[in-house]
């Protein structure tokens, strides 16, 4: 009898709870669906940017930098490496882009790649196993972002074995995650991860149904000014900015967004390498993402 009373109170609990994290995700979705973004429209893309400073978003600070890329635009996306830690805002001037964004994860140490990546048809970085299993891929290697000919994006949820990009065609591949939509559909996370509860800086990448390329940048680890995402709300905020199918990328003080001529030397967002709630605190990363034309 005890057993089911106690069976009984956990799922009232457990339904309160449900319907208490849906009432705030509705109010969340509304804060954001009524700011007011700055917008600036540039050749090829929209350059958007909004700060919730009065906590009202996820009970939190946050402030978010969006590119979107119209299908259409003369813009695309190139992927970027070098075997040196290399700031953002250097890959850019290197390769005159328009606009970009860190990519995937990195050995911090050594400068190479722990995903696998694929530039021009040649193969920079593989999937690196962990010590105790050296066929499954790591929880961060769950999204595949292959590059058409176009320089439009795909997305694919790989299968478990970690070589499986190697069989890919595609001339440029690169691999984060994990993957936060695919087609539409929310991807379930594991929340025993504090990678994916906690709150940090995030890098996204993502696409809308119309065709239209999403990337973001959120910032986090500045005290009163932003607190970051967990992995389930950056899935709230890519899938309220349109996104069907969005992939997390290399985050915490990599996140970085570069504009040509907006920011401190094209830094548009907050870099938390400084500890500032200023555009001066970049990370040299080892890959990232470019627009151009």
């Amino acid at each position: 009898m005890f057993r089911k009373q106690f069976l009984l109170l956990l799922l009232v609990i457990t339904s309160l709870c449900a319907c208490a994290q849906s009432s705030n995700r509705d109010a969340d979705s509304i804060v954001f669906a009524n700011a007011l973004w700055h917008t600036d429209t540039l050749d090829g893309f929209y350059f958007r940017q909004f700060h919730f400073n009065q906590k009202q978003l996820f009970h939190s600070n946050q402030c978010f930098s969006v590119i979107e890329i119209p299908r259409g635009s003369k813009s695309r996306l190139m992927f970027v490496s070098d075997t040196t830690f290399t700031r953002v805002s250097t890959f850019a001037d290197r390769h005159h882009a328009q606009a970009g964004i860190n990519g995937s994860f990195f050995n911090m140490t050594t400068c190479e790649p722990v995903c696998y990546l694929r530039i021009n048809g040649k193969e920079l970085g593989v999937n690196v196993p962990s010590e105790t299993d050296s066929v499954n891929r790591k929880y961060y290697q769950n999204a595949t972002i292959r590059l058409l000919p176009s320089g439009r994006p795909r997305f694919n949820i790989p299968d478990s074995n970690r070589l499986c990009e190697t069989k890919m065609p595609d001339s440029n591949i690169m691999t984060a995650g994990p993957m936060l939509l695919h087609r539409g559909e929310v991807v379930p996370q594991r929340l025993d991860r504090r990678f994916v509860y906690g709150r940090h800086n995030r890098t996204a990448i993502g696409l809308k149904p119309d065709g239209t390329i999403v990337l973001l940048a959120a910032d986090g680890r500045i005290k009163n000014q932003c607190d970051g995402l967990s992995l389930p709300e950056l899935t709230l905020i890519m899938r309220w900015l349109g996104c069907c199918d969005a992939v997390n990328l290399d985050g915490g003080g990599s996140t970085t967004m570069f504009v040509r001529g907006f920011g401190t030397n094209g830094i548009v967002n907050h870099p938390s390498d400084n500890g500032r709630f200023d555009e001066r605190g970049q990370r040299p990363v080892a890959n990232a993402i470019m627009v151009v034309k």
